[in-house]
């Protein structure tokens, strides 16, 4: 049965016409997945200026988009989850994502599931419920940007197709490795590039030595550092999945830190350049700021 609170979009004008199934992700908070778009479409629930929407109507601009949601019941679980906002416009915002969450997914607990309550909704005509641009492991902190509008959301997943974002990371690897190089074997078939130089290195009774490591990926296929790191002989410390047997450290988490991020802002088309301090933990080893 449908809800009696209907829901209305005026869709933002398009250089090309795009398919609903595309345009229409994140225009309503209940919506902000490709597959819950295609649920409320086969279920009949968006209309396109009064006429049934579909997966291959094609959005030019100005068309009123309605959704009429599915009636829900009350006492749904809210997550309570407070996260650092660096910074944050009516277009985007960057927070810093902690240790062991998902940034997406079906559970609970995501990072997905906790933007609305940390930051304000835009007051732009395209505004969605916020959407990572990118992704971070669970094990991962640090940065990660945010879309608040629809517009700066699409931008954003240019800007990282094209490669124009600017990452940095810095991790704790394990074993003795060059000062400085560039990891080329390929990730799941794909090209895969990476350059890392070696900050600082500390005598370790168990681990021989550990590394304090800058990366900066030219690339981005999944597991990518692990992957990378693993492969040259010096995985990351906390690292369960790509770590050495016999030496994977349990309790403390993974050393991988997202730390700086510079891109063109998809609206003022100002450079920017955000960094998160590294977690506490790695100071405890290298005795860092």
């Amino acid at each position: 049965m449908l809800g009696k609170e209907m829901q209305t979009h005026v869709a933002v004008p398009q250089v090309k016409a795009i398919r609903l199934q595309d345009y229409g992700v994140g225009i309503f908070p209940t919506l902000s997945t490709k597959s819950a778009l295609k649920k409320a479409l086969k279920k009949k629930h968006i209309f396109v200026d009064g006429k049934l929407g579909k997966t291959s109507t094609f959005i030019y601009g100005n068309e009123l988009i309605t959704f009429y949601p599915l009636d829900e019941k009350t006492g749904q679980r809210k997550l309570i989850l407070q996260l650092k906002v660096l910074y944050e416009d009516e277009h985007i915002a960057i927070i810093n994502k902690p240790a062991g969450i998902l940034v997406s997914g079906n559970s609970f607990k995501t990072i997905a599931n906790a933007l609305e309550q940390n930051l304000k909704r835009s007051i732009q005509p395209d505004a969605i419920k916020p959407q990572a641009a990118h992704r971070l492991d669970f094990a991962t902190t640090g940065l990660l940007l945010i879309g608040k509008t629809k517009a700066s959301l699409l931008v954003l997943n240019k800007l990282f197709e094209q490669k124009l974002v600017e990452k940095t990371y810095f991790s704790v690897t394990i074993g003795k490795m060059l000062k400085q190089g560039t990891l080329t074997f390929p990730v799941d078939g794909k090209e895969a590039i990476s350059n890392f130089e070696v900050v600082e290195t500390i005598v370790s009774e168990r681990f021989q030595c550990l590394n304090l490591v800058k990366l900066a990926p030219e690339t981005g296929r999944r597991h990518q550092l692990r992957k990378h790191l693993s492969a040259n002989g010096n995985p990351i410390l906390g690292d369960a999945i790509y770590g050495k047997a016999g030496l994977i450290l349990k309790g403390k988490g993974m050393y991988l830190h997202a730390h700086s991020l510079a891109f063109i802002h998809p609206v003022t088309e100002k450079r920017m350049y955000i960094e998160q301090e590294l977690p506490s933990k790695f100071g405890k080893l290298f005795k860092r700021n």
